[in-house]
């Protein structure tokens, strides 16, 4: 042992250490590479030896070097671990740079790219997160997101676009959090089970509802009100008849239109197979112009319609009025789901075969019958949406021997 200077770190052979004589840990050491470096030595609190590197011979002087060895003994007198509190900076700037760089917007991206885009619900998904998700919290990083961050979220949502387009947000979010943790350590999911919302009896039992005669009638006479946004007007009247689903109809685009056939693609239908639908001449009179691009849009007309909520319970409000002003009783609650069942109702009292309906509704075949029967029923589907289309005339503008009508259609 002597002390470290210049010329005894200078005179050190590949392999050898010197500790000096001055300060307590202070050691020079020349490597087998011949490069000679500075360091401390010490043990912590839990008498783990560590090893602090001072700065290489050359880019420091063995005094500078002695100068850094004696702050460090003087903090580990005083009870610190100069390397864990080095570690722990350097742990708490990747974190920090972490937090910048790990946005929910950025944890949304990645999970659809790794993902949510390859799933048939991929665009919808996408759309979700654009319109709902991103202005709200987007900005924020995952790591310091709250759950109070997410409930106020969703009760904004659910205030203004109703509590089924909240259960949609949440359950995206979620599984794009959960995806994130999956390999993130640093990651824990905001999103909790007091997060999902209680359902309604009617929820949670299934749905039975169809509109009756009157019902439709009230329902068709209240969409002409000039409060009701246009495409939402025309969507659920096309729904009723071609009993197709909510978005597949809200979403349609020119492209999938050629003359009366309305092609929806694999990509946004539920099967994952090419549907096709006839539209008979009252639908095309609510499609509108084939040549649109997009043919329900928004007021701006840059996307497909998507605020059913705020819509359907404007609606709501239209419906009762005029029936109570009629006389009538109120109708009974109803989603807009319910128009499609409703749609299959009327095909069966029209005449249509059940196996037809449900082809019109998209369903596939089932069994031996699934596997061999590769015929395209679609003449027997283009007959079925003119049955249905020719009652659903009769019950919105009954005539004067409407009974007598009804009988022979059923017939």
């Amino acid at each position: 042992m002597a002390k470290i200077s210049k010329t005894t770190a200078e005179n050190l052979e590949p392999g050898e250490s010197l500790y000096d004589e001055q300060v307590k840990g202070f050691v020079v050491r020349r490597l087998n590479s011949g490069v000679l470096t500075y360091g401390f030595r010490y043990r912590n609190k839990a008498s783990t030896s560590r090893w602090m590197s001072l700065g290489l011979h050359g880019s420091i002087t063995a005094e500078q070097a002695r100068g850094f060895a004696k702050e460090r003994a003087g903090q580990v007198a005083g009870g610190r671990d100069p390397v864990q509190e080095l570690l722990d900076e350097r742990e708490a700037a990747r974190k920090a740079k972490a937090v910048e760089a790990n946005t929910v917007d950025s944890v949304l991206t990645a999970y659809l790219k790794a993902y949510a885009l390859k799933l048939r619900s991929g665009n919808q998904i996408e759309r979700i997160y654009n319109i709902y998700v991103r202005p709200r919290i987007g900005a924020k990083s995952i790591y310091t997101l709250a759950k109070s961050d997410i409930k106020s979220m969703l009760d904004e949502i659910e205030a203004k676009n109703g509590p089924v387009m909240r259960d949609r947000v949440l359950a995206h979010v979620r599984a794009a959090f959960n995806w994130q943790a999956g390999w993130d350590d640093d990651f824990k999911s905001p999103v909790v089970r007091a997060h999902t919302r209680k359902k309604t009896p009617a929820e949670r039992g299934g749905r039975k509802r169809t509109l009756a005669d009157d019902e439709i009638r009230s329902l068709w006479t209240a969409l002409d009100d000039p409060e009701l946004p246009p495409s939402f007007s025309r969507i659920l009247r096309v729904l009723l008849l071609t009993a197709q689903r909510r978005n597949e109809v809200s979403e349609m685009t020119a492209e999938e239109l050629n003359g009366p056939i309305w092609t929806i693609p694999a990509d946004r239908y539920k099967t994952g197979i090419d549907h096709e639908v006839y539209l008979t001449e009252r639908a095309l009179e609510y499609v509108g112009d084939t040549k649109a691009g997009i043919m329900f849009p928004t007021t701006r007309g840059v996307r497909s319609f998507a605020t059913f909520d705020p819509a359907k319970k404007a609606l709501d409000g239209i419906i009762a009025k005029q029936r109570q002003e009629a006389g009538l009783r109120p109708v009974e609650h109803w989603t807009i789901h319910d128009l499609r069942r409703t749609a299959r109702s009327l095909m069966s009292r029209a005449g249509v075969p059940g196996d037809i309906g449900e082809l019109v509704l998209g369903h596939v075949l089932t069994g031996v019958r699934g596997t061999y029967d590769r015929h395209s029923y679609a003449k027997e589907k283009r007959e079925a949406l003119e049955k249905l289309a020719g009652l659903l005339e009769l019950i919105i503008n009954p005539p004067a021997d409407n009974v007598v009508q009804l009988a022979r259609a059923e017939a």
